[in-house]
């Protein structure tokens, strides 16, 4: 078995085929995850009540808060091995791998141990309410004592991507889709569960998916075949992975903090504005299908030819990926704009909470093409070892200035403010990251450690790379 058989080479041939192999079996493994992420709306929402409904569905953000930062770690990750496999370092390449692997190790016990503990502390700071706190308590209880499967999943998809291999992730995850559906049917609707049932479904999944990615590399063939025993760090690697990972991470969870507290002031609404909102943000990860995989393949495509050498065609790629996710975005918004309080009804047939979610679906779904177009050069950015850059943008916009215009709007009691928050902060973002964009400064060099700037010589990437070998 050679992990070479499904990897995509995107430092030659067609541009626009390379970046589409690439990014369709990613599409369809965010469905696929995002399909399963929903399957637990569903089947609560129908199975049991809106109460119940609420304490899933509202989780999101808070999950997000706790594992957004090891996602970006696995962001930084894949651009690092990206880099040396598009600088032909097969040596540096393996080193990467298993210096990963060691830190999934370590992130997997620390976002347990903190997982476990901090849930219940901001469900109570979130104002999560009465009815439904206990519920949401459970569900996140065993959701991060199970988180393991999760984080070492998405860096071993990390690992595959980074080598062009986008189609391995994907059967990996259809697989433990179906099985998280089914186990969501059985434990709920035959073993007669609450949210914990959904909990467990989704664990087990995660780890099955993880298992699943861990056996694959280890029976692979080539720079990335994983050998259990060779797990250690290699500090100048970990360092580079942490340069490019880091701001990513900090960026994940700064943002979903400022989510979160779009989130307490929407459960001061009630568990109706809960469960309509979550419903939203159930249809609206549908949107992010485009935008996550785009962005995915803009990651490694930069990051491969610029690790080759290849400029101008790393130039390409970025142009052609930012159009692609703003057009998909912005048609996937235009269907949910329309069709709203159907989607919404799939969940909860309760009148208020369809009122609520079709609010604040017809007040964002136009403008998913500012959120595109801000996620796209974030990806080009990391790429091109520029992760500080979205970092300190989205910080500024979606974070701190998201949570002033809250404050400010607050005493008013319309839950409007708390919709339109949201494409307002995103054409802000959007204007901060079209400056930064024009006149390539994303591809000018860097004189931090780690980056590689964007310099377009191939002798410089590898002096690069001797050096922190």
């Amino acid at each position: 078995m050679k992990s070479e058989e499904n990897a995509v080479r995107m430092t030659e041939g067609s541009i626009s085929r390379a970046l589409i192999a690439f990014t369709l079996p990613v599409f369809c493994g965010q469905l696929f995850q995002q399909l399963y992420n929903t399957a637990d709306t569903l089947i609560v929402g129908q199975l049991l009540d809106s109460r119940a409904l609420a304490a899933v569905s509202s989780s999101g953000n808070l999950i997000f808060l706790l594992v957004g930062f090891f996602n970006g770690m696995a962001m930084g990750a894949s651009v690092v091995i990206s880099r040396f496999y598009g600088a032909g370092d097969e040596e540096k390449v393996r080193k990467a791998v298993h210096t990963v692997t060691g830190l999934g190790a370590v992130l997997s016990i620390v976002l347990t141990i903190f997982g476990v503990w901090a849930s219940p502390i901001l469900l109570r700071w979130m104002d999560t309410p009465a009815d439904v706190i206990g519920l949401s308590n459970t569900y996140f209880s065993i959701y991060f004592a199970g988180v393991t499967g999760l984080v070492f999943y998405n860096l071993f998809s990390s690992i595959m991507r980074a080598v062009g291999d986008s189609k391995t992730p994907l059967y990996f995850l259809i697989f433990s889709s179906i099985l998280n559906i089914l186990l969501d049917l059985f434990m709920i609707g035959v073993m007669g569960m609450n949210v914990e049932g959904a909990a467990i479904a989704t664990v087990l999944s995660q780890l099955i998916s993880a298992l699943l990615s861990m056996f694959w590399l280890m029976k692979s063939k080539g720079p990335v075949q994983l050998r259990l025993r060779e797990v250690r760090f290699d500090w100048p690697i970990l360092k580079d992975v942490v340069y490019n990972g880091f701001p990513s991470g900090v960026q994940n969870s700064i943002i979903s903090l400022a989510n979160t507290v779009v989130q307490s002031q929407i459960n001061h609404f009630g568990y109706a504005a809960m469960a309509g909102c979550g419903a939203y943000a159930k249809i609206e990860g549908f949107a992010f299908l485009p935008i996550m995989s785009f962005g995915m393949a803009a990651s490694t495509f930069i990051s491969q030819n610029l690790g080759a050498g290849k400029t101008e065609r790393a130039k390409g790629g970025a142009k052609m990926t930012i159009m692609w996710s703003v057009i998909a975005a912005e048609l996937v918004g235009l269907v949910f704009f329309i069709w709203a309080p159907q989607m919404i009804a799939w969940f909860d047939s309760n009148p208020e909470v369809i009122a609520y979610g079709t609010g604040r679906a017809r007040s964002n779904a136009l403008f998913y093409f500012l959120l595109a177009y801000s996620h796209a050069i974030s990806a080009v950015c990391r790429g091109a070892s520029k992760p500080a850059v979205p970092m300190w943008i989205m910080m500024a916009v979606w974070c701190f200035l998201r949570v002033a215009i809250l404050k400010i709007t607050e005493p008013y009691e319309n839950i409007q403010f708390l919709y339109w928050v949201y494409p307002l902060t995103w054409g802000i973002s959007s204007i901060c990251f079209y400056f930064f964009w024009r006149n390539d400064r994303w591809l000018r060099p860097s004189s931090r450690r780690g980056s590689n700037g964007g310099r377009p010589v191939r002798s410089r990437i590898q002096r690069l790379l001797h050096q922190s070998a």
